[in-house]
């Protein structure tokens, strides 16, 4: 199938999408810059107004006095503070964190402090927690009452470590998840990353990791599934600490500098091509190969994931003979499959390539190569 001009830089390539908050405008910019997606959300956000958990915390913060009070995100601190206005405790939620000392981790939570007509106490450049927990570490904290805005998921260890030096400390659950809304749609995308049919999975937080690990495991997918993302299938994520849960499992993923949607795409932008991307010469023309998609003549031929993945590995050693032995190890998961999937997805690719058919040779009893210029 050919469509588009090739120019954009993420034409021929499959990306998940995981997030559950803002994901239409996260699936749009990878649109706009020619990707196919996924959209599968692998969590539901529980709305802060309608969430008991989230009113019940409030309202024994306020019960008496807080001596210090963390914003650890601007978003989650805006919608505890819409939230309590819905339910006529905006007034009574100002006046206590105004009496209190106002910790922020990072600058995004600080302008949404500001803009809540607040001003924090100290703020570290950096939005992860070492540092604001150092700095409260560094305080007596014994029989302090502290309120910590939440975002997602707690941070790992923040809360006990102050419990550790005598503090009362009250977490308020900012955006809780709950299970997906299309478990179906969480299932698929496992077995997608298993058939490495994804160039790139997307992670906005940390809870959409763990709900996509634990979906793997409840279908016996998870060891594939860390296999495709150690190797094959790039993790992409928002920042290091919604990475975390990657890392422990021996994954590494990238991530932008600011922790920004636009940032996070422009990442993927980068990352894909430079490791996913070939050039080859055949009769004095120049083709780009890039993820599923083949480039020529400003034109671009869309392959199907297994046809495409055959391509790409023929394309790694350009005028080389592959057996068929060797492109099942290199394209097929499934150990099942035996060597006449070979000779059918051979025959599918050059149906896509069209006129460019020839590009693909068959080396009798030997296997396939590229028909590429020296």
């Amino acid at each position: 199938m050919e469509t588009g001009t090739g120019a954009e830089p993420l034409i021929g390539f499959t990306i998940g999408v995981t997030a559950a908050r803002r994901r239409e405008e996260l699936v749009a910019l990878l649109r706009d810059l020619g990707a196919k997606v996924v959209d599968a959300p692998t969590v539901r956000i529980v709305s802060p107004a309608d969430d008991p958990i989230l009113r019940r915390a409030t309202d024994r913060a306020l019960e008496r006095r807080l001596d210090y009070v963390v914003a650890t995100t601007g978003v989650g601190w805006r919608a505890w503070f819409a939230a309590a206005e819905g339910w006529g405790r905006a007034a009574r939620l100002t006046a206590a964190c105004r009496a209190a000392v106002l910790v922020c981790r990072g600058p995004k939570a600080a302008t949404a402090v500001r803009a809540a007509g607040l001003r924090e106490v100290y703020a570290p450049g950096s939005d992860t927690g070492d540092e604001v927990l150092a700095w409260l570490l560094a305080r007596d904290l014994r029989g302090r009452r502290i309120a910590i805005q939440e975002h997602g998921a707690p941070s790992e260890g923040f809360a006990d470590a102050l419990r550790g030096r005598g503090a009362d400390v009250l977490e308020i659950p900012i955006y809780r998840w709950g299970p997906p809304e299309d478990p179906g749609a969480v299932r698929r995308l496992v077995e997608q990353t298993v058939r490495r049919e994804l160039h790139a999975l997307t992670f906005t937080s940390a809870p959409a990791i763990g709900a996509f690990l634990e979906t793997a495991e409840e279908h016996g997918r998870a060891g594939e599934v860390l296999t495709a993302l150690r190797a094959d299938v790039l993790p992409v994520c928002i920042g290091p600490v919604c990475a975390r849960p990657l890392a422990e499992q021996g994954v590494e993923s990238v991530w932008p500098e600011r922790g920004r949607l636009g940032s996070l795409v422009r990442t993927i932008a980068e990352a894909l091509p430079a490791r996913a991307r070939r050039e080859l010469h055949t009769g004095g023309r120049r083709l780009v190969l890039q993820g599923n998609a083949l480039l020529v003549d400003g034109r671009t031929i869309w392959l199907p994931p297994v046809p495409g993945a055959v391509l790409r590995a023929l394309a790694e050693k350009p005028g080389w003979v592959l057996s068929r032995a060797e492109l099942l190890r290199r394209v097929w998961a499934d150990t099942h499959t035996d060597e006449h999937a070979v000779e059918a997805a051979v025959a599918r690719l050059r149906t896509a390539l069209g006129p460019y058919a020839g590009l693909v040779r068959t080396v009798t009893k030997r296997g396939y190569r590229l028909a590429v210029d020296p």
